[in-house]
């Protein structure tokens, strides 16, 4: 199996604007304290992040990046992303190329362009009264990564087509998949691509899970003192950072993911879920950490 000597976690954002403070970037590598990346401007931007994973392909780093997003939407549970759209892709690559090619002249790796689209939009809960008349009554379509986590509850995702309230994950992910189509040939994506010998790795993460593994209850996550933070850290076998000049949750987040995953990704059982098949790993995707 393969080891990894570092390990980073990026708290992404599908907010509008040059610089979403939802942005965070940590890292952690046998040392014992994951540390912020500090970012070249004063704050992150998407494409700022885009080109810094760039730089990791040049230099061919040893590194486990994970995104805290879905490198996929639904297509299982009725054999395509968006039924009744002509247009609707057949595999996760060619959703990700649809997003760039309809967001394409949007700065910030934006995507609302895309949900502008009035066949786009039809799928998705837009705002409250605005809702496409093909989202699916309830909490919307889920994946089978979704379905299998909440049946297990392992967490409790939200429907990627679901743009409204705190906890969706439609913006964020379709920001993301702009970039993951920008990164296809130098950054390898699991499960998408198989898992290489060498180099820098890209996994979709939840950092809900890493909270949870950490010992912090499901309705108290989000960590904002420094206290909470270094017992959660201390609980995946790691210490504060030096450096720690912002102390938001998205930062947080990002320190005690990337300390989950060094501990995370040596079990074997994480890189082979057993209902992860070849559809799913070409449509929909999987979150590394459910089994």
């Amino acid at each position: 199996m393969r080891r990894f000597t570092s390990f980073t976690c990026i708290d992404w954002s599908g907010a509008i604007g040059a610089h979403p403070p939802g942005l965070a970037v940590a890292s952690i590598g046998s040392e014992n304290a994951p540390e912020l990346v500090q970012p070249m401007q004063q704050r992150w931007s998407r494409a700022a992040i885009r080109d810094w994973l760039l730089q990791l392909a040049e230099t061919q780093a040893d590194m486990l990046i994970g995104l805290d997003l879905s490198l996929g939407f639904p297509f299982i549970d009725q054999d395509a992303f968006f039924p009744e759209w002509e247009m609707s892709p057949t595999d996760a690559r060619g959703l990700w190329a649809l997003v760039e090619t309809l967001s394409a002249g949007e700065p910030h790796l934006g995507a609302n362009s895309f949900l502008a689209h009035p066949e786009a939009r039809r799928h998705f809960r837009h705002a409250k009264g605005d809702v496409g008349n093909l989202f699916l009554p309830g909490i919307g379509r889920l994946r089978e990564v979704e379905r299998h986590q909440r049946a297990t509850r392992q967490a409790n995702s939200w429907s990627c087509f679901n743009l409204v309230g705190a906890g969706q994950v439609g913006k964020s992910s379709l920001t993301g998949m702009r970039m993951m189509h920008q990164l296809q040939g130098r950054i390898p994506i699991w499960p998408f691509d198989p898992l290489p010998e060498t180099g820098p790795v890209i996994v979709e993460i939840y950092t809900s899970m890493a909270a949870r593994a950490a010992g912090l209850p499901a309705n108290r996550s989000k960590v904002r003192d420094i206290e909470t933070l270094a017992k959660a850290l201390g609980a995946l076998s790691a210490g504060l950072p030096q450096r720690l000049d912002r102390m938001d949750d998205h930062a947080t987040d990002a320190l005690i993911t990337a300390a989950w995953m060094r501990c995370a990704s040596a079990d074997p059982l994480l890189w082979s879920p057993p209902i992860l098949d070849d559809q799913i790993r070409q449509t929909e995707g999987w979150t590394f950490g459910v089994v």
